[in-house]
């Protein structure tokens, strides 16, 4: 089945989720209570030396965006990406995402920054109010990539497969020039890394009542050139031993069963999961152009009627 053309049109600013406008209103109403009291930034973002007692903030600091350009960018990205993930993954699968690479990016960047203090001794990673939607962001990145990866995108002519290096190799770049990338650089590195992990080995499939994905196409090292990926597969099957227990991941997860491949085992199921994202995206996009066309008929017939 081959995957369709994302298109423009009046559709690609409609079908908002309801789900999605409220995580929307959440970003807008913490961007606003930070600007009106900035005192409520200590309790509210990632600041490592504050999180115990304030382990809340491993939670409330996603949800947290400082910058006009960080909640009109995180807001944007939740709208049009959502549309297309919560009605493939349904609405309590996409709010359970949202929520564990929070948490665990949260968790992660906290780990490093206590970490980095006792080697430097520098305070700066200590009281650092770190915060944003970002993290989450980059995880939706992964969800493209594992559901639709042969997706090509309009005007960039990329597959969407590249999208997780492409959003890291800038910021990356960046990070050497600009100080302030140490504020969003490791929220979108440990997002991008949880949210593979959660869709590698543990989001259950509710049609094969088996957890991640196995295929070879949405291995670790596919996220990298294809000239490194020799050197990256021994160091990611390290992975696969310590979710499995063994270095076959089918094997480890019970996928197989003497010789019978149980269903979920190889990359046929991989193919379904493509096949299922590919379908409910161009079902989307044919409501769309659907209602579009409903609209422009409509207008057509009004202008008819006072003429």
């Amino acid at each position: 089945m081959s995957t369709p053309a994302l298109s423009g049109g009046a559709g690609f600013f409609t079908g908002f989720t309801r789900l999605c406008k409220g995580f929307a209103v959440l970003l807008l109403g913490g961007h606003i209570v930070v600007q009106i009291l900035p005192s409520a930034v200590d309790y509210l973002a990632l600041i490592p030396a504050k999180t115990i007692p304030f382990a809340w903030n491993l939670i409330t600091a996603g949800y947290i965006e400082q910058s006009v350009y960080g909640v009109v960018i995180s807001t944007v990205g939740l709208l049009f990406i959502g549309k297309l993930l919560e009605p493939i993954w349904g609405s309590r699968e996409f709010f359970k995402f949202i929520f564990i690479v929070n948490l665990l990016t949260s968790a992660c960047i906290f780990i490093t920054a206590i970490s980095l203090y006792y080697i430097t001794r520098r305070e700066t990673y200590l009281y650092m109010p770190l915060s944003g939607f970002h993290g989450v962001l980059s995880g939706f990145l992964v969800g493209i990539k594992q559901l639709i990866p042969d997706q090509e995108l309009p005007l960039l002519r990329i597959k969407a497969k590249w999208l997780p290096p492409l959003a890291l190799l800038p910021s990356i770049g960046i990070s050497f020039f600009v100080t302030e990338s140490t504020k969003y650089l490791p929220t979108m590195i440990f997002g991008t890394y949880v949210s593979w992990i959660y869709l590698r080995y543990l989001q259950r499939n509710p049609e094969t009542k088996l957890r991640g994905d196995p295929s070879d196409e949405f291995a670790f090292s596919t996220f990298f050139p294809e000239f490194l990926r020799p050197v990256i597969d021994p160091i990611a099957s390290i992975f696969d031993r310590m979710f499995c227990g063994r270095s076959e991941s089918s094997e480890a997860r019970g996928y197989t069963l003497g010789t019978t491949s149980l269903p979920g085992s190889d990359t046929i199921e991989a193919s379904r999961r493509r096949e299922r994202g590919a379908r409910a995206l161009e079902e989307r996009l044919a409501a769309e152009r659907l209602a579009a066309g409903g609209k422009s008929e409509e207008s057509q017939t009004d202008a008819a009627e006072n003429v």
